[in-house]
C-alpha cells in the first residue's frame, strides 16, 4: 500500500475517541463511525465528543463522520474496531458491504459472546478475512491518559509485520510510543484476561484487602495468564512484556480502570446488576469471565482467580468467603 490508506474507526466510546485523536496527529482525514447521530451533530458543532473524553478538541475538517456503518466501511482500507465485544455482532449485522478485502485491527478487549471467540478469530471465521489482514491494538494504555497526552505505550500485533509497522506509525506521536508483535492470539487473550484480573483486584479492594495481598494477587494473575494463553496458543513469548504484564498492571491498579471499579463495587456489596446500572461504561471483564471460564473447561489450565471471579459474578457466591478460599490457593 504505497499511498496513505483510508483509515476508519468503528465506535463512539472513550477508546474509539482516543484512537481517533492519535490518528489525527498523523493523518489529514480519519473516517469515524458513531451510532449516535446526536454525538455526530455535537462533534460537528462543538468539536468534541459529548459523551466520552470531552476534553479532546478535534479539527472537524479532519473527520469524516457518519452513523451509517456501510458508508464508513466502504470508504476505508483499514478498519479499527473499538466497540464493546458484547455489541460487536449486532453492529456487524448491519453490514451489507463485504469485509473480505479490508485490513481489520481490533482494539476490543473482549471475547464475542455469540461465538466464544476472540475478535480476530471471529472475523476470520465469519467474515472470511485472512489472518494476515487481522491485527490487534493493545496497551498498556488508558484512553483517559491519551486525552491528557500523558506518555503511553501501545503494542500493535499482526502476523504481517509490515501492516503492524504501518499502523504503529499512524498511531505514534510525542506522547504515544508503539512497538509491534507477531503474537496476535496471545496479545488478544492477554487483553481479555487482564480485565478479569482487574475485577479480582477491585473485589479485593472492596473487601478491604490491602496492597500486600493485591501484589500477591497480581503476581499470581500473570502466572495464571501465562498458563491460560499457553493452552490456547503455544508459541515463544515473554509474558513480562508490556503487552501482557504491563497491561495487566495498569488495568489492575489504575483509578481509570472500569473493571477494577466494577469489582470494587462487587466487593463492597453491590449486586452484579446494580453495579452495572451504576456504571456509565461497560466493564468488559464481566463478559470475559464467562467466556474464559467456559473456554478453560476444555483447555484445563489452572485458573483459581478466574474461577473465583466466575463463582462470584455468575454463581452468586459470597465474595468474602470466595476470596478467603482464594487467598489460601495463592503463593
Amino acid at each position: 500500500m504505497n499511498t496513505v490508506p483510508n483509515i476508519a474507526v468503528i465506535g463512539g466510546g472513550s477508546w474509539a475517541t482516543a484512537i481517533v485523536k492519535m490518528l489525527t496527529e498523523n493523518l489529514n482525514k480519519v473516517h469515524w463511525y458513531m451510532r449516535s447521530i446526536y454525538a455526530i451533530e455535537h462533534l460537528k458543532k462543538h468539536d468534541h465528543n459529548p459523551n466520552y473524553l470531552s476534553d479532546i478538541e478535534f479539527d472537524i475538517n479532519q473527520l469524516q463522520l457518519s452513523n451509517d456503518i456501510n458508508e464508513i466501511v466502504s470508504a476505508a482500507d483499514i478498519l479499527i474496531f473499538a466497540i464493546p465485544s458484547a455489541f460487536l455482532k449486532s453492529e456487524l449485522d448491519n453490514l451489507s458491504v463485504s469485509l473480505k478485502d479490508k485490513i481489520v485491527f481490533s482494539a476490543i478487549k473482549g471475547i464475542v459472546p455469540e461465538s466464544s471467540l476472540i475478535v480476530g478469530e471471529h472475523f476470520n471465521k465469519f467474515y472470511d478475512i485472512e489472518f494476515e489482514n487481522i491485527g490487534v491494538i493493545t496497551g498498556p494504555c488508558h484512553a483517559e491518559e491519551v486525552a491528557l497526552e500523558r506518555l503511553s505505550y501501545l503494542t500493535i500485533a499482526c502476523s504481517d509485520e509490515e501492516k503492524a509497522k504501518m499502523l504503529a506509525g499512524f498511531l505514534s506521536s510525542d506522547y504515544i510510543k508503539t512497538k509491534t508483535s507477531d503474537d496476535i492470539v496471545g496479545t488478544e487473550y492477554a487483553a481479555v484476561l487482564k480485565n478479569i484480573y482487574a475485577i479480582a483486584a477491585g473485589i479485593a479492594h472492596g473487601l478491604g484487602y490491602g496492597d500486600n495481598f493485591q501484589s500477591v494477587l497480581m503476581s499470581n494473575a500473570i502466572r495464571e495468564m501465562k498458563k491460560f494463553i499457553k493452552k490456547v496458543h503455544k508459541m515463544k513469548r515473554n509474558i513480562n512484556d508490556s503487552a501482557y504484564l504491563g497491561d495487566l498492571l495498569v488495568t489492575g491498579y489504575s483509578v481509570f480502570s472500569r473493571n477494577r471499579m466494577f469489582g470494587n463495587m462487587i466487593g463492597k456489596g453491590y449486586t452484579v446488576k446494580s453495579a452495572q446500572m451504576e456504571m456509565s461504561m461497560i466493564a468488559e471483564g464481566y463478559y470475559a469471565t464467562d467466556s474464559a471460564y467456559k473456554i478453560n473447561k476444555e483447555r484445563k489450565a489452572k485458573t483459581p482467580i478466574i474461577n473465583a471471579v466466575y463463582a462470584i459474578l455468575y454463581e452468586g457466591k459470597n465474595p468474602k468467603k470466595t476470596f478467603k478460599k482464594l487467598a489460601d490457593k495463592l503463593d
